[in-house]
């Protein structure tokens, strides 16, 4: 008697599970009702980018410094008459600023009181180098007689040995006299060239523009000194040409492979809301820098600027445009990445996803097509699932992914039409009897949460 009371007892536990499940989904289910999110299939072009930031430079920028030491006296005149200043067009040779030349002056008009000196000294040894000859033509010719003649009672000895020593005296001091024509063109030549150095350093006084350009940064005041050292001080920065431009922009070693000179660039910059501009890629900077052990490269673009828009230093936000697609079928990439769960899907696609799921391992089935859906190729090629709504459920459809610029991603597929509505996510809305009295959930307005792509 004991056994069938048990079996009774245990049925009617059984039946009481059923019950409550069964009256669980029926309150689950009058809670909640499924509101799918829809896209639509689009047709249209795709950019596949990389994005970086970067700043716009000038392609050639000369630092003019000071090679000597002094205060700031004075400021030169532009183009247009106007006190050489920020901005200031320029051209090659202009007067740019003047320093206290005060002491270079002195020192120019000793070095050239040295070199008349020098050259009178040079002129002094040339009369005594004739006078030293002079001499000793005469004393030449005293010995010659002096040798005809010979010791005798004509000539004494004493006699002509002092025409020998005259003779040898002069000799000697005419070679003397041509050392000192030559000691005194290398006093003169040194002489010069403390002249030049003394005339160069008084030149470098007044500072002058190397190029013709533009005049972006102006480091001094009237009335500064600037001291020169080891290090040129900078007194102005010149942009050679602001009509081309270039941005230099840090590139991710990840991305940096993808880049090459001549690919075609767009970027934008803050201060022209709206405006696109186009450059270039000009070349990849070796040098590699690494910052918080991340390593990036700089990349210069070249850009015109002919409309004298874009400013030195603008901060730009640039797109390296790697690939470019016109006229094909595009989808969001949440409707590539969203999967159902299996009671949202139709009753004939089910069974084939669920087995599916079976052999993926996951929980709610993977994004391979269910049966019905054509096989997948043989040529290995990458296949997804996009989800189209039939009635309260929705039904997969086998496309293939193309290239992806982040957001939207290229399609194909047979079945796949522009204007195919695709499911994106779900949005589960709540009539307040189940989820919206649970103090855990979020409460929205509307009394709706929304579920997107997984």
């Amino acid at each position: 008697m004991k056994r069938p009371i048990r079996k009774f007892i245990v049925a009617l536990a059984v039946l009481g599970l059923l019950g409550g499940t069964a009256a669980w989904y029926i309150q689950r289910g009058n809670g909640q009702t499924v509101s799918y999110r829809t896209a639509l299939v689009k047709r249209g072009d795709l950019l596949v980018s990389i994005s970086a930031t970067g700043t716009v430079e000038p392609e050639e920028v000369i630092d003019v410094g000071a090679q000597v030491a002094g205060q700031i006296l004075s400021f030169g005149k532009d183009a247009n008459g106007k006190t050489v200043d920020y901005g200031s067009a320029v051209e090659e040779g202009t007067v740019l600023a003047r320093i206290d030349d005060s002491l270079y002056a002195a020192d120019t008009a000793q070095a050239e009181a040295q070199v008349e000196s020098s050259r009178a000294g040079l002129q002094r040894a040339a009369a005594d180098l004739e006078q030293m000859k002079a001499k000793f033509q005469q004393a030449e010719r005293d010995w010659r007689r002096a040798q005809n003649l010979g010791p005798s009672e004509a000539l004494a000895q004493a006699s002509y040995d002092a025409y020998q020593s005259t003779y040898e005296t002069a000799k000697a001091n005419v070679a003397v006299g041509e050392a000192a024509i030559l000691q005194a063109k290398a006093g003169m030549a040194q002489a010069d060239a403390v002249l030049r150095r003394a005339q160069r350093n008084l030149g470098y006084c007044t500072i002058k523009s190397p190029v013709r350009g533009v005049i972006i940064d102006r480091r001094v005041n009237i009335g500064q000194t600037v001291v020169a050292s080891l290090n040129a001080p900078s007194l102005f920065l010149i942009a050679k040409d602001l009509t081309r431009m270039q941005v230099w922009v840090a590139v991710n070693e990840a991305d940096i492979g993808k880049i090459r000179p001549g690919q075609p660039v767009t970027f934008t910059v803050d201060s022209f809301q709206g405006t696109t501009f186009r450059g270039e890629v000009g070349k990849v900077r070796l040098n590699a820098s690494m910052t918080q052990n991340v390593v990036t490269f700089t990349v210069e673009i070249v850009t015109d600027n002919s409309s004298g828009r874009l400013l030195p230093y603008l901060t730009a936000n640039v797109l390296f445009e790697l690939n470019r697609l016109s006229d094909v079928l595009l989808v969001p990439n949440a409707a590539l990445r969203w999967t159902p769960p299996t009671e949202q899907i139709a009753p004939e696609f089910r069974e084939g996803f669920e087995k599916q799921a079976a052999r993926s391992g996951s929980p709610e089935g993977d994004q391979r097509p269910a049966p019905g859906l054509a096989p997948a190729p043989s040529d290995g090629s990458s296949h997804e699932v996009v989800w189209l709504l039939q009635g309260q459920t929705v039904r997969p459809l086998r496309v293939r992914p193309g290239l992806s610029d982040g957001a939207t991603t290229e399609v194909e597929g047979e079945g796949l039409t522009e204007g195919l509505e695709v499911v994106a996510g779900v949005e589960m809305q709540s009539d307040g009897r189940t989820d919206a009295n649970n103090p855990f959930v979020p409460q929205f307005p509307g009394h709706s949460r929304s579920s997107g792509a997984r």
